[in-house]
């Protein structure tokens, strides 16, 4: 297994038993694994399996508003639909070129529509339902509450940083009992700013009363978490569960949360 870290300047390495950090330049007086005392935690597609608890969701959706008779077929269908239309919508979001409210109604619409079906008044109802079911849902990434016990433990203090909705990720923060990790939660709604914007992660800090040096972003969004921690002058942890390539640099990349046990 390889961890790659990304610092500075200059490329070098660090063996740890049997990890292999890759860093730029290493301060000796520094004890390089206590460095951070500030974790922050992207929630969905991070610790919170966001498509799997999508699907749960939209296989009820489909049976309730009788999705099949309509001509929408068969599921896997409008769930890959569902899933490619939400991410171009949040990539959106994210930019600030749409609302939260157009975010959850217009990725409902435009899955129908790969059906041909234009029925705003569905996919709006199809978005209350979905934003009422969704919450409840508690399925996390393998490892989540292994690893979270283990940076308590070891005195991390945990933040989250999320551009979810208020009420939506406290929902699912205490249906998946996450809630108690975390000192502090910082939403792009309650915060009025977006990942990947600096203020956001200025916020979360004066929040958390952390400094740029002992903080840490963790996340599994390559422009939101890894880019919006490199706007906030911070370190970075990719969560990289999906093994995608990046030309950004992180300062570490993992590809599942167990692995951060070799960081931190």
């Amino acid at each position: 297994m390889l961890i790659h870290g990304n610092f500075c300047n200059g490329i070098a390495g660090i063996k740890y038993g049997s990890l292999l950090l890759r860093y730029t330049t290493f301060n000796p007086s520094v004890d390089f694994f206590m460095k951070y005392k500030h974790l922050f935690f992207d929630l969905d597609h991070t610790l919170w399996d966001f498509d799997a608890n999508a699907k749960i969701t939209l296989t009820e959706m489909y049976s309730f508003f009788n999705l099949e008779s309509r001509g929408v077929a068969p599921f896997e269908t409008f769930y890959r639909h569902y899933i490619h239309h939400n991410e171009l919508l949040w990539n959106r979001y994210h930019k600030g070129f749409i609302t939260g409210e157009e975010l959850k109604w217009k990725r409902m619409w435009r899955t129908l529509l790969e059906f041909k079906i234009g029925d705003d008044k569905l996919a709006r109802d199809m978005s209350r339902k979905f934003m009422e079911l969704l919450p409840t849902r508690n399925r996390l990434f393998p490892h989540t509450i292994e690893v979270l016990d283990y940076l308590v433990y070891k005195n991390y203090q945990l933040h989250m940083i999320t551009n979810g909705f208020e009420k939506i990720q406290w929902t699912k923060l205490q249906n998946s009992g996450l809630d108690v990790y975390f000192k502090n939660v910082v939403t792009s709604e309650a915060s009025n700013s977006l990942k990947p914007r600096k203020e956001i992660f200025d916020f979360a800090m004066l929040k958390a009363g952390a400094s740029v040096s002992d903080s840490i972003m963790l996340g599994d969004n390559l422009d939101a978490d890894i880019q919006g921690a490199i706007n906030a002058g911070i370190d970075s942890v990719f969560v990289n569960h999906i093994n995608t390539t990046t030309t950004l640099q992180p300062t570490f990349t993992v590809s599942n949360l167990k692995e951060l046990q070799q960081i931190f």
